[in-house]
């Protein structure tokens, strides 16, 4: 419990909401790059996983060709 009293003078809220608006605006900003970036992570994901599929179907393809000779 004593830890916790320790630490209390480092926490800081301020009486001027102001203070927040730059904050909350580069929050903002994070979130958005954010939300682009993942986007495209999952489109260059979802390209790979796409190759990846026809490499297998190719493969498995040549194995049964190969398999029937």
């Amino acid at each position: 419990m004593n830890a916790l009293t320790i630490l209390m003078p480092f926490l800081y809220f301020p009486e001027d909401k102001s203070e927040y608006i730059p904050a909350a605006i580069s929050f903002t900003i994070f979130m958005i790059i954010l939300f682009f970036v993942f986007r495209w992570v999952l489109k260059i994901s979802r390209k790979q996983a796409a190759e990846a599929k026809k490499i297998e179907e190719r493969v498995l393809k040549d194995k049964d060709i190969n398999h029937m000779s």
